[in-house]
């Protein structure tokens, strides 16, 4: 529901200075209008741009919204803009590009961020869907969406020349609560950000035959006249919306800047623009597709929100109600089971320094409290958005990697393969280690003693295409996408949760041996290797050491390299940083408070939420930390995700 991030609209003078002081306000009536040139390009970037457009909805799909995002990349490509784009995107992808996003803000310069997609209000926020969201599951919607202000937060740090532009092409309906369809109440913007709205609180924003009206109004009004002042642009492709929809959809305006600008590209640009739209008109199509739309019942809908919750054991799950509904049928019962989990829940453990049977002086200290955003399950605030990624030394040329530090003995006993078809398995003997870091990411702490108190073997490496394959052959597993690397030795990628279940279920009929999905506590012992270092390579990123981007060679941003490419941690273990993320047994918990401590599978009746770790080949080097967790619903398929094996030892 928020389509369309006028995004294009100011691109070519949101990276443009500001002259004349303008106090704006924040109602749906004012508009902020600045004159503004162009910067100095030496000295001040064109400006970034994060475009996403989610269509792939299992129900009211959009066929439009990465068509509209296409246009508006290209769009604000000619006008200089450093673009990125994300189609289709997960949580997970929404995530990760707004965590790139804030990180190339830094420099400095106009930012815009563009939204085409279904949307929604709920209490005081708006929310952006991901792709693959069920409007079916209420609840996911809540749990699954992306707040609008998680991308505010992106581009609320202070930086030179700043200027941001946010332009959302969605619906703002209220989709739990027929009778208050929507707010005029306003995230608080950060200084000088401009929020365009294809529709007003409570409405929604109509899909045309070439793309959503708002969009094509905007491209259509930047091809016509691409200098001109931005209030009266917005206030020419809010009139041409209005007369579009016959006054059913109404666009609106919020802002911060101080002063104003005008949407003026640089000749070069403009002569090389070409129009995205031709026709005076979008001809409508329904004027409530970008919004969600539950063809149940009000009440029904909420029945069946609380269906899918009543026996959850998170608090979370219970607020998210409370958030759709503060004052529905079940909020008495949801508060006393928030109150109930809280009081259940077990306190903070000791620092493992306190618990360790070794020596003091045999672990290391902790690494010390590092920024990061990615696995926050809340929006980051102001002062973090500056630095979304992990906060790690910086790359350094090192020798051959030694572990160091290590607990306990070196554990590899030895590889097997049980078929021809069977991946090889590392054999790794009982052991203990501390797991998880004290950053400021709450999904890994405490830092905690855990003991794996059997043997199990694990995969030298990920699944790969072969094996894969090998299940598809017996009709056991379904096929692999087109995204996957035809190389038998590419790492089986695209896959979900429940995808890999059915793996290691052929796996284990067709061998007669116990395989399974690594627990999460397995994976980390097995990824650290003996050490307690930030890297199993030691506290100090090195170039070549995992398969991720700016991580050193090869890396391609197609896909990952196939398995073995790079070097094996202590235990002879390939790939665990990086490549595809994996999935692990374990349900997702939003911290380590009441974990197991013998490493057995942490579950929770009725999971959809599943965890994955290691990070990909997409992310960065501050996503390669061993620690690093984060999750996925179990049923979804996403182009970053891959598993390894496991299998219990007699």
């Amino acid at each position: 529901m928020w389509r369309k991030l006028l995004l294009v609209c100011v691109v070519g003078a949101l990276q443009a200075q500001w002259i004349d002081a303008f106090a704006t306000t924040g109602s749906p009536q004012a508009t902020a209008t600045v004159q503004v040139n162009f910067p100095d390009e030496i000295k001040v970037g064109r400006g970034v741009a994060l475009v996403i457009g989610n269509g792939a909805y299992p129900v009211l799909a959009l066929t439009n919204a990465t068509r509209d995002a296409k246009n508006v990349s290209d769009r604000l490509a000619s006008l200089g803009f450093e673009v990125i784009t994300r189609t289709n995107a997960t949580p997970l992808d929404m995530k990760l590009a707004l965590a790139e996003f804030a990180r190339r803000l830094q420099r400095g310069g106009t930012g815009v961020f563009y939204f085409a997609g279904h949307g929604f209000q709920v209490a005081n926020d708006t929310m952006l869907m991901p792709s693959g969201v069920d409007a079916r599951l209420p609840a996911s919607l809540v749990t699954d969406g992306v707040n609008l202000a998680d991308a505010l937060a992106a581009m609320s740090a202070p930086r030179p020349h700043k200027l941001n532009l946010v332009v959302l092409d969605t619906c703002l309906n209220n989709p739990f609560d027929a009778a208050n369809p929507g707010t005029t109440a306003l995230p608080a913007l950060p200084a000088q950000t401009l929020i365009a709205y294809a529709t007003a609180p409570g409405g929604f924003a109509a899909d045309g035959v070439h793309g959503g009206v708002y969009t094509h109004a905007l491209l259509q009004a930047l091809a016509d006249t691409p200098a001109q002042d931005a209030r009266l642009l917005l206030a020419r492709v809010a009139a041409n919306v209005r007369a579009d929809t016959h006054g059913e959809q109404r666009p609106w305006v919020a802002s911060s800047v101080e002063g104003g600008f005008a949407l003026a590209a640089s000749a070069r640009n403009d002569a090389g623009s070409t129009p995205f739209v031709t026709a005076n008109s979008e001809a409508v199509v329904t004027l409530h597709s970008r919004g969600i739309l539950p063809k149940d019942s009000s009440e029904q809908y909420e029945l069946t929100f609380w269906d899918s919750i009543k026996d959850s054991t998170y608090p979370s799950d219970y607020e998210a109600y409370l958030k759709a509904y503060p004052n529905g049928r079940f909020a008495t019962l949801a508060h006393a089971r928030i109150e109930r989990l809280r009081a259940a829940a077990p306190k903070a453990q000791p620092a493992p320094e306190a618990t360790h049977a070794a020596p003091a002086s045999a672990v290391p200290p902790l690494p010390p409290e590092k920024p990061r955003t990615m696995a926050a399950p809340t929006p980051a605030p102001a002062a973090a958005a500056a630095s979304p990624a992990r906060a790690i030394t910086p790359a350094a040329p090192a020798p051959a990697p030694t572990p160091e530090k290590t607990i306990g003995r070196v554990t590899n006993n030895g590889e097997s393969k049980d078929c021809a078809a069977c991946p090889t398995m590392v054999s790794l003997s009982p052991g203990s280690f501390s797991m998880g870091s004290s950053t400021d990411d709450p999904s890994e702490k405490p830092v905690h003693h855990v003991t794996i108190e059997a043997p199990f073997a694990i995969g030298k490496y990920e699944v790969t295409v072969e094996q894969w394959n090998a299940c598809v052959d017996a009709k056991a597993c379904p096929a692999l996408s087109s995204d996957n690397n035809p190389s038998k030795t590419a790492p089986a990628r695209d896959l979900s949760w429940d995808d890999a279940q059915l793996y290691v279920k052929w796996l284990a009929k067709t061998t007669g041996k116990p395989y399974r999905l690594p627990t999460e506590a397995e994976w980390e012992y097995a990824d650290r290797g003996g050490t307690s270092t930030q890297y199993w390579w030691g506290d100090r990123m090195s170039k070549g050491m995992a398969n991720c981007k700016e991580c050193g060679d090869p890396w391609h941003k197609e896909g990952p390299e196939n398995v073995g490419t790079f070097a094996a941690n202590p235990y002879g273990l390939h790939d665990m940083n990086g490549s595809v993320w994996e999935w692990v047994s374990d349900c997702w918990h939003n911290s380590y408070q009441g974990a197991p401590s013998d490493g057995r599978t942490w579950d929770a009746p009725g999971c959809n939420m599943r965890v994955i770790r290691g990070g990909s080949w997409r992310e960065g080097a501050n996503y390669m930390l061993t620690s690093t967790r984060f999750k996925y619903s179990a049923s979804v398929r996403q182009s970053q995700d891959g598993f390894r094996v496991a299998k219990d030892l007699k």
